[in-house]
């Protein structure tokens, strides 16, 4: 809700859990002469303190597709400027995937250009040509499976398909994909987004496949559950916002666990909004950090990455009630915050992954059947 609908297209689900630019100068060759544009970790360029110094000399950041009110990146953008004292140039917040990575080769080496990237995971392994590839200090407590080995991208954030639910207007909220379809959720339903378009909606057809005798293999047996859910009057053909929530009129929401979680909290004292993990229908998603190999602020770039995967960037993912890929190791260090942990929706069950094949099969389906499914 509120979001950029277009993140996932060919998303695949990584191993996860045991999202108008001012024209400001930058370049390679920055404080205390390195050439941060090449540099593949701090280290290899003179150290943090001297990223820091050549991030303060560019002035500036330039980022592309972030909503504010997603995963708390609100917080995390004011937090990095305020800290180092760069100016965030912001642009398309509710843009997509495929507008990132249009952004990239439309601007090339210009001053506009995004220096960062935050990708849906398929826009990431397609588009590793386009990236400078670094290793944060924190490499080590990434799991290997949630990184490209030479650091053209990294998984940053991610959660799980839930169901948000206003208990004030539905008295017996659905905890699994089977409850949806009880006659007293009719009108009640919706999905977030089109999922031809959207990742979380994807992913939420791809829960309901699961859950109803489907697989990784045929999301048919999802989208023929949405139709049933459809016919018996129980699906909302509405695209939730925070406004419809607030309003009543989208009384349960298929979405991320972290977007629903964040309406709860952002709507505690308005109504009682609540959020469960199905365990019949357990499908998980991470995005990807990149860095553009054309980065007009390359300094900053790097910087924004120690940032983001630092504990303290991790720990204002998990306040906006996302999971952090860091969060094992965090959790075994003793550096997660435990009040935001606790505040994650409860997870039973054992996580499964679609291969990259197994997603792209599944967009052809959707393609060729959601459409005419829901008439």
């Amino acid at each position: 809700m509120n979001k950029r609908h277009s993140r996932l297209l060919g998303g695949t689900v990584a191993a996860i859990l045991a999202l108008g630019l001012a024209a400001c100068g930058g370049g390679g060759d920055s404080a205390g002469g390195s050439d941060w544009a090449t540099a593949g970790s701090a280290q290899s360029g003179g150290g943090l303190d001297a990223l820091i110094a050549a991030a303060k000399k560019e002035g500036a950041l330039n980022v592309i597709t972030l909503p504010r009110d997603w995963a708390n990146y609100g917080a995390l953008l004011d937090t990095f400027g305020e800290k180092y004292g760069i100016k965030i140039n912001s642009a398309n917040p509710e843009g997509s995937s495929a507008d990132e990575i249009t952004a990239v080769k439309r601007l090339g080496k210009q001053d506009r250009a995004p220096d960062v990237l935050d990708l849906g995971q398929s826009f990431a392994l397609a588009n590793t040509a386009l990236f400078a590839p670094y290793k944060v200090a924190t490499w080590e407590t990434i799991p290997v499976e949630n990184k490209a080995a030479g650091g053209e991208w990294v998984n940053d954030y991610g959660g799980y398909i839930s169901l948000g639910c206003n208990a004030k207007l539905v008295p017996n909220c659905p905890t699994t994909f089977a409850d949806l379809t009880k006659p007293e959720y009719k009108g009640k339903i919706a999905l977030n987004g089109d999922p031809t378009q959207a990742a979380a909606a994807f992913s939420g057809v791809y829960a309901a496949a699961l859950a109803n005798g489907g697989s990784f293999d045929d999301i048919g047996k999802g989208v023929d559950f949405f139709a049933k859910l459809n016919k018996a009057g129980n699906f909302l053909k509405l695209d939730p916002t925070p406004a419809t929530i607030e309003s009543g009129q989208s009384p349960i929401v298929i979405d991320w666990d972290y977007t629903n979680a964040a309406q709860a909290v952002k709507l505690k004292g308005k109504l009682d909004w609540k959020v469960a993990v199905p365990a019949d229908g357990l499908v998980a998603q991470f995005y990807a950090q990149a860095v553009n190999k054309n980065a007009p602020h390359p300094a900053a770039a790097r910087l924004w990455q120690e940032f983001l995967f630092s504990d303290e960037g991790q720990n204002l993912w998990l306040a906006g009630q996302a999971r952090p890929v860091r969060l094992p190791a965090m959790e075994q260090a003793g550096t997660a915050d435990k009040t935001a942990l606790a505040a994650l929706p409860p997870v039973r069950g054992e996580v499964e992954y679609p291969t990259q094949a197994q997603i792209d099969g599944a967009n052809k389906v959707l393609g060729e059947k959601w459409a005419s499914s829901l008439r």
